[in-house]
């Protein structure tokens, strides 16, 4: 369910946005149709995140990695498997150097550390796919579907970079980053403990980064039910990406 509410909402909004008319008059609903498609756009890494852990359709991993693999490519055109193990490799040595979703043990300012985020899960020769197959698919919409140039970078293009701060920032920095007296779990991680609502506006429950690196068996959406259990451990099925 949560899989077509935030795909047909990714999909009806970008169909919406792109034929509006962008003007000085627009700016109100420009501006809150960017922060809605950055919310969405967020929305669908973390399905394909779920994905990578085998919980977006558990009965079938071969379905539940077809679809993870369509929902990345929308994402920002990324190679499933290359994600699936780069998150792998994330679980295994959290917060660690080594760990793509880390800094390199020396830069840790964030701006350092969000290069070095951007960077960690494309090769060079990826990186270049991924930025032939954006022009190609920007200027097809452009002039196959007649939509303005403008409207393709503030309302596909735009938020995806805003996506990628968004996750780094609440999904990486906040929840990894190291404590003045130093990591104090086998997670290196910690969680934010905001408001359900709050939670879920900001990223989705991944401020819940504790619970996600005990518990990662559990869909985003049921994170929130892991926080009775962490001081008693007794939930089960600690299971992460398939590689693992």
């Amino acid at each position: 369910m949560a899989v077509a509410v935030i795909s047909g909402l990714w999909l009806a909004s970008l169909a919406f946005a792109l034929r509006i008319e962008v003007t000085y008059g627009s700016v109100p609903l420009v501006v809150l149709l960017i922060l809605v498609r950055t919310f969405l756009h967020t929305g669908l890494f973390i399905i394909a995140h779920d994905s990578a852990h085998g919980t977006l359709y558990p009965p079938d991993r071969g379905w539940n990695d077809r679809i993870g693999a369509v929902i990345i490519g929308v994402y920002a055109l990324l190679p499933y498997d290359k994600f699936v193990q780069c998150h792998g490799l994330h679980h295994r040595i959290p917060g660690r150097v080594g760990d793509p979703d880390y800094h390199d043990g020396q830069h840790t300012h964030p701006l350092r550390w969000y290069a070095k985020f951007m960077q960690g899960y494309l090769d060079d020769r990826q990186r270049l796919q991924v930025f032939i197959w954006f022009t190609v698919i920007f200027h097809a919409v452009r002039f196959g579907a007649q939509i303005a140039a403008v409207n393709i970078l503030l309302f596909w293009v735009l938020p995806i970079l805003l996506s990628s701060l968004q996750l780094f920032f609440f999904g990486t920095y906040l929840p990894h980053r190291q404590p003045q007296t130093g990591y104090t779990n086998r997670h290196h991680a910690r969680s934010s403990y905001l408001p359900e609502w709050l939670s879920f506006l900001t990223c989705y429950h991944f401020g819940y980064h504790w619970e996600h690196h005990e518990y990662p068996h559990l869909p985003w959406f049921a994170l929130p039910s892991a926080l009775p259990h962490r001081a008693t451990g007794i939930m089960g099925g600690n299971s992460v990406a398939k590689e693992q």
